[in-house]
């Protein structure tokens, strides 16, 4: 009673109920891979709960401190306060081990749904226009989340995370002429200096979150502004939705999505152990650590360190160190690619319409065939970053599989990347449905050059040919008409939930919905089947059940009834004293 009164009072000031209604009317695809970019929104989400609960316990300070605490190993050692904070969270905190570990494996989680989210919007064109503007705020988040699951791997302070430090400025300074002021910009000075842990806590409790939040609601806000894209299918064209309603279906799928994922992180956190900086110990500048190996989402940056030959040059009297190009140069070509790459395919396709279908990755082979590629390098320098522990495991010396890395990273995605591309070719031209299907002679005619006309922009687009089974059925229903989608070969009967007040009306919905499909007008839709016997019979015995409640609830009403009444006429003799005339008192 008290929230809907709230409610009200809020809607009569607001006017919130239209713009809620429509909101909760949206319609959402149903297809899973795009539920990809709710699980990086739902990690993100348990990367704030769980790092605000660490906020209250780390001490972001590099001053000297000796830790006295559970873990005998480091009992009395002198170390820095931001380590041994760590330390004490990790074993003399409640929940702090798991509450920790639970924040790493979101952050691992949180970028692995990014990238694959990432990946399915390119294989699927969803960056074409008009969702440019949106493409460049996901490569933006990419970016940023890189950048703060390093700071935040870096703030322990331990001997693991101070070495991936140490590269990192490294390669910050091996760019030239700016290469040392920026680093010093960065750190507060050089490398390692009092000021560097407490800036890498602000800007990964700060900065960072507080730009993601602003770009991620920017993300979903153009996101309802335009059509969500769908894949193509019957019934859905460049002009409708079809899936869910954002309430109830979709909402509640969403949030039980949401439940399985802090579950699962949860698990991890509390099952896998991951990040033991107690183990490594302290950080200290003279000391390393082998085998040392960061997280997945730089390995590939330490992975290019290890497989890149030391070149060393000067142009103009300024020296160019080993570490600039596979450092600097490729992650900013990988990036630069990324933000460039909608422009760069509507200029070679000279495509300028507004697209809301998506595409099979087969129709673009040269599209599947880069991003195959692409993944596939990446993939062989994130192996790469661990050659010292395969070294260690298969019982090889480490140059070896130093050599053979550099073949793969050169040989593999060029393989990769044909094949996909020649696979995605031949099932485009072929009547392959799958890759199963394909013959010997789909791929041989995938070999073959083709020459297609390409359409201009000012050309329409041509309706589906005539199939035979499918048609449009129209009929009258009273003063509006309805129509519906008929496919003979694979029994499916599609209805239009919206009514048209006039036949004309009716035809031109399902003209944009199904182009070139045969129009009928039908006396109507078929009459409902008979029920079985079962059916029948559990609909007498509802029947019988219901009359027989109304019957007895009948009855007791009228007892009730009786019952007033007859107390009512006998009234209480308390009352009848008090209402009964006093005569006068006896002299």
């Amino acid at each position: 009673m008290i929230m809907d009164r709230l409610a009200r009072a809020l809607d009569d000031r607001l006017r919130l109920s239209p713009v809620t209604r429509r909101a909760l009317a949206k319609v959402f695809p149903d297809h899973w891979s795009f539920m990809l970019g709710e699980l990086a929104l739902y990690s993100f989400v348990a990367l704030i709960l769980t790092g605000v609960y660490l906020t209250f316990f780390f001490d972001a300070s590099s001053a000297d401190r000796v830790y006295q605490g559970s873990y005998a190993p480091l009992d009395g050692s002198t170390t820095s306060a931001a380590y041994a904070s760590v330390v004490r969270l990790s074993w003399d905190v409640r929940a702090g081990l798991l509450i920790r570990q639970t924040h790493h494996w979101a952050s691992l989680v949180f970028l692995a749904a990014i990238v694959l989210h990432l990946a399915r919007i390119f294989f699927t064109g969803a960056f074409r226009k008009p969702r440019e503007l949106n493409w460049l705020i996901g490569v933006t988040m990419l970016t940023l989340a890189l950048a703060n699951g390093f700071t935040g791997y870096s703030m322990p302070d331990d001997l693991l995370s101070g070495l991936g430090l140490r590269i990192i400025t490294s390669v910050v300074e091996s760019i030239p002429l700016v290469g040392t002021w920026l680093a010093a910009l960065a750190l507060g000075g050089e490398f390692p200096s009092d000021a560097m842990i407490p800036r890498m806590f602000v800007t990964h409790v700060l900065l960072v979150p507080a730009v993601l939040v602003a770009l991620i609601s920017l993300h979903l806000g153009i996101l309802v502004r335009q059509k969500h894209t769908q894949f193509p299918g019957p019934g859905r064209t460049e002009h409708n939705v079809v899936g869910s309603r954002l309430w109830p279906s979709y909402t509640l799928r969403s949030l039980a999505l949401f439940a399985w994922v802090l579950a699962v992180l949860f698990a991890l956190g509390g099952l896998a152990q991951i990040n033991p900086v107690w183990l490594y110990g302290p950080f200290e500048p003279a000391q390393s650590t082998s085998p040392a190996q960061p997280d997945w989402y730089v390995a590939w940056g330490d992975g290019a360190l290890r497989l890149f030959p030391p070149w060393e040059f000067r142009i103009g009297g300024y020296l160019v160190p080993a570490p600039f190009f596979p450092g600097v140069v490729l992650g900013g070509l990988a990036f630069l690619a990324l933000y460039l790459w909608p422009f760069a395919e509507r200029l070679r396709t000279r495509d300028r319409r507004q697209h809301h279908l998506l595409d099979r990755p087969r129709d673009h082979p040269v599209r599947i065939g880069v991003g195959v590629a692409a993944l596939t390098f990446f993939a062989v320098l994130v192996v790469a970053a661990g050659d010292d522990v395969l070294a260690r495991l298969l019982g090889v010396p480490v140059y070896d599989l130093l050599y053979l890395f550099r073949i793969l990273v050169l040989a593999l995605p060029i393989l990769t990347g044909a094949v996909a591309f020649l696979t995605a070719r031949a099932l485009r031209r072929g009547e392959a449905a799958s890759l199963g299907d394909l013959t010997r002679a789909d791929l041989r005619r995938a070999g073959r050059p083709s020459r297609r006309p390409s359409r201009r922009d000012d050309e329409p687009e041509t309706p589906a040919p005539d199939r035979p089974g499918e048609r449009i059925e129209l009929w009258p229903e009273g003063e509006v008409w309805r129509w519906r989608y008929r496919d003979e070969a694979r029994r499916l009967v599609l209805t239009a939930n919206r009514v048209a007040v006039s036949e004309e009306e009716a035809v031109e919905a399902a003209r944009l919905a199904y182009p070139g499909v045969d129009r009928v007008v039908v006396p109507g839709p078929p009459a409902p089947s008979p029920p079985g016997p079962v059916r029948a019979a559990l609909r007498r015995w509802g029947r019988a059940a219901a009359a027989g409640s109304l019957l007895v609830a009948a009855l007791v009403e009228r007892r009730r009834d009786r019952r007033r009444q007859r107390d009512g006429d006998e009234g209480d003799p308390r009352e009848k004293a008090d209402a009964a005339p006093r005569g006068g008192e006896p002299r």
